[in-house]
């Protein structure tokens, strides 16, 4: 409900009735002055509702985002929002309550935002057991999707936090994430395994060299993760670290997940033979890993299925992004060599693929994203069993056919620009998907690009098949490299893509840890 501005409604009364409407929109310069400032009211910081892990920005699309925070008690979220730093001008939500059964989680949705906009955004929460009392607002900013004329620039990476290679604050901590904020990216995609719920981290692990690396330890972290309580302390252990803190303030989010999320190579029906676990099914586990991923990340929830994962964001009319999810939906890991598409075999599903196809036919954008947990080609294997798409060389099977069907699809629709970005391999690795050096040909050539970790151990290179006709351009792991380097190594990637408004040039790049770029391509759109 929108409201227009009085001066003469008292800042009780004002509060009030916003907190009624649910979330209506203010444009009033009553915001001009943080709520948690309000003349008359002196409140000592150890009484006010505490915003001890920062805020975030997410799934921007059109003219909307999501705005996501937490508080230490029961709290109404409120965010204020403007075009100026000194927040000249500015609108505000009121927003929902944060109580306990969202572990004191909240977030808003904003809408009707300017396109190609800065907008510079605080939170406040609102005790609700005393509206007199207010948090110290918390400030973040973000940019809209642009109408036109101006260049697209984002990163993308995965893997968060793995191998027991936790927050060490002698080392600079999670310090990738600072590598990519200075960038100024529009916008990142996390292509999952945002946490390591089933990788506890322990105090200290002995390097090669015989240093000690020393983590942040917390007792959710300190087992693997089978509780609720425990799901969530994994998000709030990444979110003890400042650089991912500034990063969420500075960089929106775009989120999937992948299988650590929950725990290692799990699928639907999966029962456990772990003994570090009492809880053995995955669907519990996988239920308490999704929970606590859709609380604490800023993911604007659908009414319709709030547990939905897969999405598409339009982002200006250069740029579509479509987010997979390749975990909720796949059939039992098996020996992946079906000779015919049935329920064994698949891996997105009826229902996501029928999705996708018709999201690509609609987009009218000169490129699109698909963003898969998985790559493609690279076998991934679970024991005697395939984790992923691949199975060996040889024709489209098992897995294999849900995606050959897709990429039939794109080829007989003349499906331009389709660029497929992924991380999960813990090293960076550009491939070329060519059907002149297939077994399956009927499909149109395209690029996949993997990077990662962000902070974990380091691994690769891992073979690949030749189905697709996978042509590997560059990989930045070197046959017979130790496997699980320690961040140390400084082994880790994040990717860039750069959208040119003029010419739609697309440039995409690997970088490492410390920004240098290993290597760079450009691929000029198919018109």
């Amino acid at each position: 409900m929108e409201r227009k501005p009085s001066n003469q409604i008292s800042r009780r009364k004002f509060l009030l009735g916003s907190a009624l409407t649910g979330g209506g929109i203010i444009a009033s310069n009553l915001f001009s002055k943080s709520f948690a400032q309000a003349p008359g009211i002196v409140t000592s910081d150890r009484m006010r509702p505490q915003i001890p892990y920062g805020v975030a920005s997410g799934d921007i699309t059109g003219n909307s985002a999501v705005i996501w925070s937490k508080t230490d008690r029961p709290a109404r979220i409120i965010v204020e929002y403007s075009t100026s730093e000194t927040f000249r001008n500015v609108q505000g939500i009121v927003g929902s309550a944060a109580i306990e059964p969202t572990d004191f989680t909240a977030r808003v949705y904003l809408s009707d935002l300017p396109t190609g906009q800065q907008l510079f955004y605080r939170v406040t929460f609102q005790d609700l057991a005393d509206r007199n009392i207010s948090s110290i607002p918390v400030t973040g900013r973000f940019r809209t999707p642009p109408n036109s004329g101006k260049d697209i620039f984002f990163a993308w990476s995965g893997c968060s936090g793995g191998q027991g290679w936790g927050i060490n604050p002698d080392w600079g901590g999670m310090k990738i994430y600072e590598t990519i904020r200075k960038l100024e990216p529009d916008f990142f995609i996390h292509c999952g395994d945002n946490t390591y719920p089933d990788n506890p981290i322990l105090s200290e692990v002995r390097l090669e060299d015989g240093s000690i690396w020393k983590n942040i330890t917390t007792p959710e972290k300190s087992k693997v993760a089978e509780t609720l309580a425990e799901f969530r302390g994994n998000y709030i252990y990444n979110l003890l670290d400042e650089n991912v803190r500034r990063f969420n303030a500075e960089v929106p989010l775009l989120v999937q997940w992948d299988d650590h999320e929950t725990t290692n190579n799990w699928y639907p029906g999966e029962i456990l033979d772990d003994n570090r676990y009492t809880v053995k099914s995955c669907d519990l586990l996988a239920a308490r890993g999704k929970r606590a991923l859709l609380e604490y990340m800023p993911f604007r929830w659908d009414a319709n299925d709030p547990d939905r994962i897969y999405r598409a964001f339009k982002y200006g009319p250069n740029l579509d992004i479509f987010m997979l999810d390749e975990r909720s939906y796949r059939a039992p890991n098996s020996a992946n060599r079906q000779l015919v598409a049935s329920a064994e075999t698949e891996f997105l599903g009826n229902e996501q693929v029928r999705w996708l196809k018709s999201q690509l036919l609609a987009s009218k954008a000169t490129w699109k994203i698909i963003a898969s947990d998985m790559p493609i080609g690279i076998i991934v294997r679970d024991g005697e069993a395939f984790e992923n798409f691949a199975n060996g060389d040889g024709p489209a099977l098992g897995r294999e056919l849900e995606l050959a069907d897709l990429l039939r699809f794109i080829q007989q629709n003349n499906i331009k620009n389709v660029v497929w970005l992924t991380s999960d391999l813990h090293y960076a690795v550009a491939t070329y998907y060519d059907p002149a050096k297939a077994q399956f040909t009927d499909f149109k050539p395209f690029w996949e690009f993997a990077a990662g970790p962000l902070h974990g151990g380091s691994f690769g290179p891992q073979a690949i098949d030749n189905t697709f006709g996978a042509q590997v351009k560059f990989q930045s792991a070197g046959v017979g490299m130790k496997q699980n380097l320690p961040p140390t190594a400084e082994m880790q990637f994040f990717g860039t893509v750069k959208i040119d408004a003029a010419t739609k040039l697309m440039t995409v790049a690997l970088l490492d840890v410390n920004g240098k770029i290993v290597y760079s391509v450009e691929l000029q759109p198919e018109v």
